[in-house]
């Protein structure tokens, strides 16, 4: 009589193991050195190449090629305004010599104070600014200045005598710290009152 042949054990399976032996069963074979969207290293099993994707990451991916959440949204800061009225501002605007832009176009994550006309970065980042700034008269010059944290940091200026409607525009990127604050001022000469031909413009390049 022959000895009876000894099996192994059964492993205790867990609910886990056997989602894992079914997609073993119904997903095709590839070939190695398949690779899924998420950059999940394949197992290789007998020769074969199973490649398995956590299509639910238990934590937020940090960001895109910009560093931003897209999930959350927290790299969405914009603005773009216009001088709008026909007319110098007001008396405070000749005394702090800030240029008021009293439209806005775009101010998403509401970052740019339309009272004071002036950009507080929510963020430390690069950020990027432009500015077109018309003067009023053909027989002048004037200067205008983004200004840092009450400093200048880039400048431009019109001075032809024979063209009236010249505009002063610079554009660059800053970096800024959470808080800082941004806005142009008129170092020289004076500005056309609106008609919508002075713009000045600003949004977070990426966050650091």
């Amino acid at each position: 009589m022959s000895s009876p042949t000894l099996l192994p054990p059964t492993p205790n399976l867990t609910p886990h193991s056997v989602l894992l032996l079914g997609l073993l069963l119904l997903i095709p074979w590839g070939p190695s050195g398949v690779r899924c969207q998420n950059d999940t290293e394949p197992i290789v099993l007998e020769g074969k190449c199973l490649v398995v994707c956590d299509s639910t990451p238990s934590a937020e991916p940090s960001g895109n090629a910009l560093g931003m959440s897209v999930r959350s949204g927290t790299g969405r800061v914009a603005f773009s305004a216009i001088r709008n009225t026909n007319h110098e501002p007001s008396e405070m605007s000749n005394r702090t010599m800030t240029i008021y832009f009293d439209q806005i176009l775009v101010n998403v994550g509401s970052h740019f104070d339309p009272a004071r006309s002036i950009f507080v970065a929510p963020r430390k980042g690069v950020y990027s600014f432009s500015f077109h700034v018309v003067k009023v008269y053909n027989r002048q010059t004037i200067q205008v200045s983004l200004v840092l944290n009450g400093w200048p940091v880039i400048s431009a200026f019109a001075g032809d005598q024979d063209v009236t409607r010249e505009a002063a525009t610079n554009a660059g990127l800053v970096m800024m710290e959470r808080g800082d604050k941004a806005y142009l001022k008129l170092e020289r000469g004076n500005l056309m009152g609106g008609w919508k031909y002075s713009t000045f413009s600003g949004f977070l390049v990426f966050p650091l």
